[in-house]
């Protein structure tokens, strides 16, 4: 169950006072799946300004006007129209008819889309996040990371008799007290086919302090349902039906082994029984589970550069609040960062933490990184 009242920052700007209303609902699939479940608060346009009508518009040219910001270079690539007779983004084969699927690690799922390289899904990824009312704060094609900023969930508002009558003229002093953002890591799998995942992190204010004068933000569980429904939401707008992408979801495939960790020789490792891209993709959805965050990646080396996030203390520096409230002494200094490196090993993959020249890194902890890459891997 979620609390919706007004937030506190809110309260200050504006002076308002208003009671705390409680938002029933129930986690589940179905629950989730409905459309007025997921409404993010998204950056609105002003409306386009009226010509008078005693002056005429201005012709503009041809070659001042911008193409289209989801147009891709080149052009987007032609769909494939599958035997169900969907207009399908992903190539259809034998094995998958609709041209993609979905495989699963334990709770956490992603998508392979066949035949398409994640320069060609990158336009589209981008435009799915604006579509659906978040800006994204880390678009980089180069690494495979795609982020978006914390944005509020509007559905987890309640929706009561003052916000119907009043509330509407002062929608921005309401908050549901969450915060959520998205990772998408897009991967280049096995047989030219792509991999694409999406992580959920979450965040609620609390109120703190004898009087309930003064808030915090703290972390909440990743909601894996929420993911299954970007996930849903994804392969529809790559041409599937609402019930054909549902049913991928119902029908992933097992993808992994569990994890062994090594701790010989003074130094802590993993060992995957998987290939090294399979590997590679599974290290990288392992961290998104935990609290470091990848700031960069290179396949070719095999590393994750990784560094350790305090979701709280981001999101008091963002935006306007942050910006008033919050100086640049007060934010948290940059952490050390740790090189996580997936190389094959045999027939399976190892991974470790390593230093600047490679030499893996004994610290305590590089093993407590280690350790909590072994407990998401299994």
């Amino acid at each position: 169950m979620k609390r919706s009242a007004f937030s506190l920052h809110a309260i200050r700007a504006a002076a308002l006072v208003f009671a705390i209303s409680t938002l029933a609902g129930c986690d589940t699939l179905n629950d989730w799946f409905s459309s007025d479940r997921v409404d993010y608060k998204a950056t609105g346009s002003a409306p386009p300004l009226q010509v008078p009508s005693d002056l005429t518009e201005a012709t503009v040219k041809s070659q001042y006007t911008a193409p289209p910001v989801t147009a891709a270079l080149g052009g987007a690539p032609k769909r494939n129209v599958t035997v169900a007779g969907n207009s399908s983004e992903g190539v259809p084969t034998a094995q998958d008819p609709l041209g993609m699927h979905i495989e699963r690690d334990g709770d956490r799922r992603w998508l392979v889309i066949d035949g398409r390289t994640p320069d060609q899904l990158w336009p589209q990824l981008e435009e799915f996040w604006r579509d659906n009312g978040f800006v994204l704060k880390t678009d980089s094609p180069a690494t495979g990371i795609m982020t978006t900023d914390w944005a509020e969930n509007r559905a987890n508002i309640s929706d009561d008799w003052f916000r119907r009558t009043i509330g509407h003229v002062i929608d921005f002093a309401y908050s549901s007290g969450t915060r959520d953002r998205f990772r998408t890591l897009v991967v280049r799998g096995a047989g030219g086919a792509t991999d694409v995942s999406i992580t959920h992190s979450a965040l609620e204010e609390v109120l703190t302090g004898q009087d309930k004068d003064s808030s915090r933000w703290v972390e909440r569980p990743r909601n894996p349902v929420l993911e299954a429904v970007f996930l849903s939401k994804l392969m529809e707008k790559f041409g599937l039906t609402d019930a054909q992408s549902k049913q991928l979801l119902v029908d992933a495939q097992p993808a992994a082994a569990p994890a062994k960790i090594d701790m010989s020789g003074g130094a802590t490792t993993l060992a995957l029984a998987d290939r090294f891209d399979v590997a590679w993709l599974r290290v990288g959805l392992a961290l998104d589970r935990t609290n470091f965050t990848v700031d960069n990646r290179d396949r070719e080396k095999g590393i994750y550069y990784v560094r350790y996030a305090d979701s709280e203390q981001e999101l008091k520096g963002d935006g306007l609040f942050g910006k008033l409230f919050f100086s640049k002494s007060s934010k948290q200094k940059p952490t050390k960062e740790f090189l996580v490196n997936v190389h094959a090993n045999g027939a399976g993959t190892e991974v470790s933490v390593v230093d600047a020249s490679g030499q893996i890194d004994t610290s305590s902890e590089a093993k407590s990184l280690i350790s909590l890459l072994h407990a998401q891997l299994n």
